[in-house]
């Protein structure tokens, strides 16, 4: 009888060795941050098609199917290689604060579990999932600079050189754990650095890198269809919520207030961009609608550590600074085409400078003050990661386009161009 209560018992044990890990580790997953973050990430992929119709009505209509193919296929390109490598390089475990490792090669070890690096509350692959959105998005946004005239097997090739090279490597330095520009204290909540700046400077460097196009300066190049460049916009103002309240990786307070900077930034940015121009000429659909997003690039990194007075004034900063940025462009005639430099790049850098300026741990408390409540030295250590950001997308951006044109060519053929991407690249017509 002893023996067998002693059996019984070692049994027992056993069994709840086995079973009680399993229940902490679910107890440890929220269902309400879980399915908050699963919501942003599908608010996120909305943006992707929404940079699409904003691009795509911004072009000629011969060139309308090529521009929003852009976007669709970098959702599949990136979608494949964030799962079999470009997670690990990002967030993967840190090898001299450069990159990440390839131990997390086609997901291996990212699993239901959390992990309490990055995310305490929520499944590993959930945050994986919802950083692979700010992956695909941020190469969708520097298409913008080569529509209407590269070739569509140079745009590919290029797009997963940049995403491995640009992106992957700058978002591990901010965000990934043991990343330099993450140990040297730099905030960037929702990816000024790492999304906006990096594709704004690097649009500017392939712009200038392919050339402009054919008849630049010379013939009109009108937006085409300005209604389906709204429409794009309020996608991506939408999808926006989830990329900047999602980035609190939880469904509370933190993405409350990340949801109502966003907004009143946003907002204040739209009316800047339509009062300046309403000043030189008439108030435009296609004006208020790009100072709209300028809002939306810069709040982006300040939107976890700033307050909605902050957002006030970072939006009407984002719609002056971006405004007067492409009238510098247009003055130059740099055929950076649809403006991601003065949009994502102009706007991307205020907003992480106005981050140092207004952050406060009275709004988030694992960030930091910011110049106005006593710490001057944020503003310096948001300069380091722009001017950083800046430089290495840029010439890295600028290798990598001599490197494919010198290989398969970047542009297409001048009959081509002439004819349109749609047609030459596709053999389809947006408007048959």
């Amino acid at each position: 009888m002893l023996r067998k209560k002693f059996f019984t018992t070692i049994i027992a044990v056993a069994i709840s060795l086995l079973i009680v890990p399993n229940i902490v580790a679910a107890e440890a997953v929220d269902t309400g941050d879980t399915a908050w973050v699963l919501t942003a990430s599908a608010l996120v992929m909305i943006m992707i098609p929404g940079v699409g119709l904003f691009y795509g009505g911004m072009v000629r209509r011969k060139n309308a199917i090529s521009t929003i193919m852009f976007s669709f296929t970098i959702l599949c390109l990136i979608s494949v290689q964030w799962v079999l490598y470009g997670y690990s390089l990002a967030f993967g475990p840190d090898k001299g604060g450069i990159i990440g490792s390839l131990e997390w090669l086609g997901l291996r070890g990212v699993d239901q579990e959390p992990n309490p690096d990055y995310a305490a509350t929520i499944p590993a692959l959930a945050f994986m999932i919802f950083q692979a959105m700010f992956a695909i998005i941020t190469p969708a946004l520097v298409t913008g600079a080569f529509v209407e005239r590269i070739k569509f097997s140079a745009f590919i090739i290029f797009t997963l050189l940049w995403a491995t090279l640009v992106y992957d490597f700058i978002a591990h330095w901010v965000w990934g754990v043991g990343g330099w520009l993450r140990n040297l204290g730099a905030l960037d909540f929702a990816g000024g650095t790492v999304v906006h700046i990096s594709s704004g400077v690097s649009a500017l460097a392939i712009a200038l890198a392919i050339g402009a196009r054919k008849g630049f300066g010379k013939e009109p190049m009108e937006p085409h269809n300005i209604p389906m460049t709204v429409l794009g916009a309020v996608l991506l103002w939408f999808g926006w919520f989830g990329f900047n309240a999602g980035s609190a990786v939880a469904s509370g307070g933190l993405a409350s207030s990340a949801f109502v900077v966003t907004n009143t930034a946003t907002a204040a940015a739209a009316l800047t961009w339509m009062f300046l121009s309403w000043m030189r000429k008439v108030p435009s659909v296609l004006g208020i609608a790009s100072g709209a997003i300028a809002g939306l690039v810069a709040i982006t990194p300040a939107s976890g550590f700033v307050g909605p007075m902050a957002a006030i004034v970072i939006g009407v900063g984002a719609g002056a600074f971006c405004y007067y940025a492409m009238l510098f462009r247009m003055k130059k005639r740099i055929d950076e085409s649809l403006d991601v430099w003065a949009v994502h790049g102009i706007g991307g850098s205020w907003g992480a400078i106005a981050t140092g300026i207004f952050a406060s741990t009275a709004v988030n408390p694992a960030g930091a003050n910011g110049l106005i409540y006593g710490n001057p030295m944020q503003v310096a250590t948001q300069a380091t990661a722009v001017a950083t950001t800046w430089i290495y997308a840029f010439a890295v951006t600028w290798i990598l386009a001599k490197i494919v044109n010198a290989i398969i060519g970047l542009r297409v053929r001048d009959e081509e161009e002439e004819v349109g991407l749609d047609i030459s690249q596709h053999g389809e017509k947006a408007y048959p």
